[in-house]
């Protein structure tokens, strides 16, 4: 196995992770942001309202993008499959 190859496969990973990761973190940062400008202006500094909003957030966002991110999963584990194959044959 080259090292290019190991290279090749780890950035492919991370960007898998990446793309698959972006829909739930994006979420979560907006909704963290937008209570936080409403916590900054009416001066209510309340722990839950900030966790709750974006815990609903991801997992409405979770939901919304599974078929995306099974596609995206699917077609990386397809690749390394096909890539295991290759340096065994050779």
């Amino acid at each position: 196995m080259s090292p290019d190859l190991v290279i090749d496969m780890a950035q492919d990973s991370v960007w898998t992770l990446l793309m698959a990761a972006a829909p739930m973190l994006i979420a979560g940062m907006v909704v963290g942001l937008l209570i936080s400008i409403v916590q900054a202006a009416t001066q209510v500094n309340e722990m839950t309202m900030t966790f709750v909003p974006k815990i609903v957030a991801v997992m409405v966002t979770a939901v919304l993008f599974l078929p995306f991110i099974m596609s995206k999963l699917t077609i990386f584990t397809q690749e390394i499959f096909a890539r295991i194959v290759a340096v065994g044959l050779s």
